[in-house]
């Protein structure tokens, strides 16, 4: 900006705005890209696959929003179970920060899933066009019948993987064979193909398009992580002393730490590995994902110079002091405990879950009634929820002073997963009515033995009572 006036001078546009150039990482093999793949493979599996599992005869993953039921497995849970939710939440949270203060980013580098579909369309492209090199030649021929074609096919691929990853996360909130008769018959609701389409362009664009920009603009933990990583977290790392000054040379000079080189020829081929295009020897960097594919291929440039490995390595800011690795510090301790005990609450919580709920509804209209016998009345409606995945039988039972009467059904059948409600009336005579407000019981359990039961508490109203004598 001028010293004179407020108008801005722009003497380069691309110093402003610069155009963002693709990040095409080079194929590498090794170790640690071994864990990746297989990581890739399991979860992909998991992801594909889950849908179709069942479990006595119902699919074993089923998210049903419009009857408001999570089916995992045997357990179904509620609307009324949300505290689950919100626990299984807070360990999710816990989690991450436990193992990014241990081990830094490998979450990122393993399996996140903007991590797992973009190794899967980078796989797709290569297929298509080759490593690295021939995709760059490729995208700087000029356009002709091969590049259309190639582009084209990419494209597709993209596309089709796109879609089944679409169609199976729609799967988890629909019946998997029923959305898949639904698109054979291409008789989809809109919201169902609203969604297949919208997670099919949310996988294609960030998958296949944005891919590090994701990691680097978009995710918010690459922005945190940094609160959570102390001198004892892992981390990759690469050893200036051992590997500065960089310099080319040939395969056997003995020679070259006298002409003041280190280790590292700059070859370049860690930054060629990267999937988010930084060069990992200018220190430790918010886009690194802890993927060490620039450690799998600078231990294959060691081994081929006959240097030893480890020139780019998981260590720690301690561990590259000299000092010693403290795995159980403050940090770790507080994260881990609470972790465990929250974990183990919510395990607990399921186990001790009781598949039946028992809501008892007073009528509102009349606290109480004189019926014509003379008798005080009070009229309730129970509202039983069966949470289990099979039919229910349930005996109700009615706990209370043992001149009131119990007017009603003594068992109510309740489909699974459903609920039923059912009136019922208790009366006594005003001679035994001690107070205004006596509290009474109701129990449902169920008859198949499984000791499935549930107590809840009413309040059986009468007419204020005048003082005897």
């Amino acid at each position: 900006m001028s010293e004179h006036d407020n108008t801005y001078v722009v003497g380069n546009e691309k110093d402003l705005y610069q155009k963002h150039k693709k990040i095409r990482p080079k194929k590498v093999s090794g170790f640690f890209n071994n864990l990746r793949v297989a990581s890739v493979w399991l979860l992909l599996g998991i992801y594909y696959l889950g849908p179709w599992l069942t479990w006595n005869g119902r699919q074993a993953i089923l998210l049903d929003l419009p009857a408001r039921q999570f089916h995992l497995f045997g357990i179904t849970f509620w609307p009324q179970d949300f505290i689950f939710l919100s626990l299984l939440l807070v360990i999710a949270a816990l989690a991450l920060f436990f193992f990014t203060s241990v081990a830094g980013r490998l979450w990122c580098g393993y399996a996140c899933p903007q991590t797992v579909w973009t190794q899967l369309f980078v796989w797709v492209e290569r297929l298509v066009e080759g490593d690295r090199n021939k995709q760059i030649k490729l995208s700087n021929s000029k356009w002709n019948f091969r590049k259309v074609r190639l582009k084209f096919t990419k494209h597709l691929l993209w596309i089709i993987l796109a879609l089944f990853t679409g169609y199976t996360f729609v799967g988890y909130f629909v019946p998997i064979k029923t959305l898949t008769t639904e698109i054979i018959t291409w008789n989809m609701s809109s919201w169902e193909l609203f969604w297949v389409l919208f997670y099919s362009f949310a996988t294609w664009g960030n998958a296949g398009h944005l891919r590090e920009q994701v990691c680097i603009y978009m995710c918010p933990y690459a922005r945190f992580q940094s609160s959570m990583f102390d001198k004892d977290t892992l981390i990759i790392a690469y050893d200036d002393e051992r590997g500065e000054a960089r310099g080319a040379r040939k395969k056997g000079v003995e020679n070259y730490q006298e002409q003041g080189l280190g280790d590292c020829i700059n070859c370049m081929q860690c930054v060629h590995v990267c999937p988010t295009g930084i060069d990992i020897r200018d220190g430790l960097q918010y886009e690194c994902i802890a993927c060490a594919a620039c450690i799998d291929v600078c231990d294959q440039v060691m081994d081929k110079m006959d240097y030893p490995k480890g020139l780019i390595r998981y260590t720690t800011e301690n561990k590259e002091k000299g000092k010693s690795v403290k795995l159980f510090r403050a940090k770790t301790i507080g994260y881990g405990t609470v972790l465990l005990l929250i974990t183990g609450v919510f395990l607990l919580s399921i186990y001790l879950r009781t598949p039946l709920e028992l809501d008892i509804i007073k009528d509102r209209n009349r606290l109480y009634i004189t019926n014509s016998l003379g008798l005080i009345e009070n009229i309730y409606k129970l509202k039983v929820l069966n949470k289990q995945q099979q039919d229910q039988t349930y005996k109700i039972t009615f706990i209370g002073p043992e001149q009131m009467q119990y007017i009603g059904p003594l068992e109510i059948n309740v489909r699974a997963g459903s609920s039923e409600t059912i009136p019922v009336r208790l009366s006594i005579d005003p001679i035994y009515m001690t107070k205004s407000n006596v509290e009474i019981l109701l129990q449902i359990e169920a008859n198949d033995g499984s000791n499935v039961s549930v107590t809840e508490p009413a309040r059986f109203l009468g007419p204020a009572l005048i003082r005897r004598r």
